[in-house]
C-alpha cells in the first residue's frame, strides 16, 4: 500500500515529508502485503499499451520506491517511463534499484510537473495510490488529461471502498489487526498508517470517482476491481483523454 500523511499532519501537502520519513521501511511492509506487487501489476495490464511499448512514453505519477515503475516496465519494456514523485527519500529507494536505460526518475511534487521539465504528450498515466492523496484531485486529472496524447489511456490504481459496506468492514479490520501494527513495528510510528486509514475511509466510492473522472473531461471510463481479498477494496479505473 502507499500510504499518506503522518505525524506531520493530515494536510495533502506535507504528504511527501510523511514519506520521507516511512521510505526505509517501506518495501518490508508493503513486500509483506498479499498481492500487492500483482495487482499493480494487473492494473498496468489493463491499460493495455500496444507492441509491448515500443516508441511510446509512459508517466508514472507517484512512482514511491518504484514498485508501480516496475509494474509498468513488466508490460511495456521497450517504452520510455518517466517515473515522478514528491518524496527524495522514496526516489532515493527507487534509484537504488536496478533499471534499463529506458527507465528515469524526477523529484517532482505531482502538482509541479511542468516546473520540474515533465512535459507531454504521454500515451499512458498511471497513478497509483496517488490521486487520493492529492490537495486537489479536479486540478491534476485535468492536468493529466492535457499531458495525454488522445485517445491515451489514464489508469488509476487506488482504494475506494465506499460503495460497499462488506469492503469497508474489511478494510477497517484488516487496518486494526494488520497494517497498523505491523508499520509499528517496522518504523516505530503507526501514524502514518492511521492516516491511511482515514484517507481511504474518507475517498470517493467507485462510482463517485467514475463520475469525477468524466466530469474533469475523460471518456471511455470504467473500472474493474482486484481479485481477492481486495475485492472491491482496491479498483483499477481506466478513462481516455479525448479524440
Amino acid at each position: 500500500m502507499k500510504v499518506s500523511a503522518g505525524r506531520h499532519s493530515e494536510d495533502p501537502s506535507d504528504v511527501p515529508a510523511a514519506f520521507d520519513d516511512g521510505a526505509p521501511a517501506y518495501d518490508t511492509l508493503v513486500d509483506s502485503n498479499p498481492g500487492y506487487h500483482a495487482h499493480l501489476r494487473i492494473s498496468a495490464q489493463r491499460m493495455q499499451i500496444p507492441d509491448s511499448g515500443r516508441g511510446l512514453r509512459l508517466l508514472d505519477a507517484g512512482c514511491g520506491t518504484g514498485a508501480s515503475t516496475a509494474a509498468l516496465l513488466s508490460v511495456a519494456p521497450h517504452a520510455q517511463i518517466v517515473g515522478v514523485d514528491g518524496s527524495q527519500g522514496m526516489l532515493a529507494e527507487a534509484r537504488a534499484k536496478q533499471w534499463p536505460a529506458t527507465v528515469r526518475f524526477v523529484h517532482s511534487r505531482i502538482e509541479d510537473l511542468g516546473d520540474a521539465g515533465v512535459d507531454g504528450p504521454f500515451d499512458g498515466v498511471f497513478a497509483a495510490y496517488l490521486v487520493r492523496n492529492l490537495p486537489d484531485p479536479d486540478a491534476q486529472l485535468r492536468e493529466f488529461r492535457s499531458l495525454l496524447r488522445p485517445g491515451a489511456t489514464l489508469a488509476v490504481h487506488e482504494y475506494s471502498v465506499r460503495d460497499s459496506r462488506l469492503a469497508t468492514a474489511v478494510w477497517n479490520a484488516v487496518c486494526a489487526a494488520i497494517i497498523i501494527p505491523s508499520g509499528r513495528l517496522r518504523s516505530g510510528d503507526a501514524s502514518l498508517y492511521r492516516y491511511l486509514r482515514r484517507s481511504v475511509n474518507r475517498f470517493d466510492g467507485a462510482a463517485q470517482f467514475r463520475e469525477r473522472l468524466r466530469r474533469n473531461g475523460f471518456t471511455a471510463v470504467r473500472s474493474e476491481t482486484m481479485p481477492g481479498w481486495q475485492r472491491n477494496i482496491v479498483h483499477t479505473f481506466l478513462a481516455e483523454a479525448p479524440r
